[in-house]
């Protein structure tokens, strides 16, 4: 059997799925998430791991491009995960041309430097906002297919499980997983990488009794209230969740439990 190459420094790039929201973090009050699930994972295996996050929460992939992939690329890690593009997608208006010659310009300056290169296909709630924007979505996915084989990255395929689909795996604000689910997409990117699988990350959330027409309605109307009105103010004055917030761990350093948010 083919030994799994040895990780001692992973990057991981994004915005707020790769900063770890909606995983509320067991010490502070940030966020962990999946990157940091799987930086602790890779640091149990190597002693004195490196990693880094410069993802943040609310970046287009062009902000991406310019933030975070050329210190990503200088620290020439042996891992770099690049996670990009959604945020652009889910909006009114996207130039998916635009879209997909920025997360090409970024393969293209973090393959060469670093020792493995892993993107994404990333899941989708259930719900009419997954059908409204489902073509594009796709497109994009089949673009980073492509990327994929002509740089020699890898893709994780989230969009794929359906479990990844359920809206049980989702936050209150319907746009960020779950502790869960930040924990299925850490075994997934675990076995895409050659590791033994630990659990089935697919496997369908158990079933349980559906809830009621009135506590849906009320879900609804918080939603409504707590998520989805601010984030239409946002979008109608150019602001954004991230304005304002760094990466929350900008440089690599060792994995401890105190200095992972």
């Amino acid at each position: 059997m083919e030994k799994t190459p040895e990780i001692r420094s992973f990057v991981a790039l994004g915005d707020s799925f790769t900063e770890g929201m909606s995983d509320h973090a067991p010490i502070g009050d940030g966020y962990r998430g999946w990157a940091d699930l799987l930086a602790a994972r890779l640091a149990d295996r190597t002693e004195g791991m490196r990693y880094a996050n410069l993802a943040v929460r609310g970046k287009l992939i062009g902000q991406i491009v310019e933030d975070q992939v050329a210190p990503a690329a200088a620290m020439n890690a042996d891992l770099v995960t690049l996670v990009g593009g959604l945020n652009d997608v889910l909006r009114p208006s996207c130039d998916m041309a635009r879209v997909c010659g920025l997360l090409e310009e970024a393969v293209a300056t973090l393959a060469p430097t670093c020792g493995q290169l892993v993107l994404m296909r990333s899941p989708g709630r259930q719900g009419p906002v997954l059908e409204r924007y489902r073509p594009r979505m796709e497109e994009l996915f089949d673009f980073i297919d492509g990327l994929a084989v002509e740089h020699g990255a890898l893709v994780v395929d989230l969009y794929a499980a359906g479990a990844l689909s359920d809206p049980r795996l989702w936050y209150e604000d319907r746009l960020h997983l779950t502790t869960e689910g930040h924990r299925r997409v850490a075994e997934a990117v675990w076995e895409r990488l050659g590791h033994p699988a630990e659990f089935d990350w697919r496997q369908p959330v158990p079933d349980e009794p559906a809830a009621g027409w009135g506590a849906r309605r009320r879900a609804d109307a918080q939603f409504a209230r707590q998520y989805l009105l601010p984030w239409v103010g946002r979008r109608l004055t150019g602001r954004s969740s991230g304005d304002g917030r760094g990466p929350k761990r900008p440089d690599l350093a060792p994995v401890a439990c105190e200095d992972t948010p």
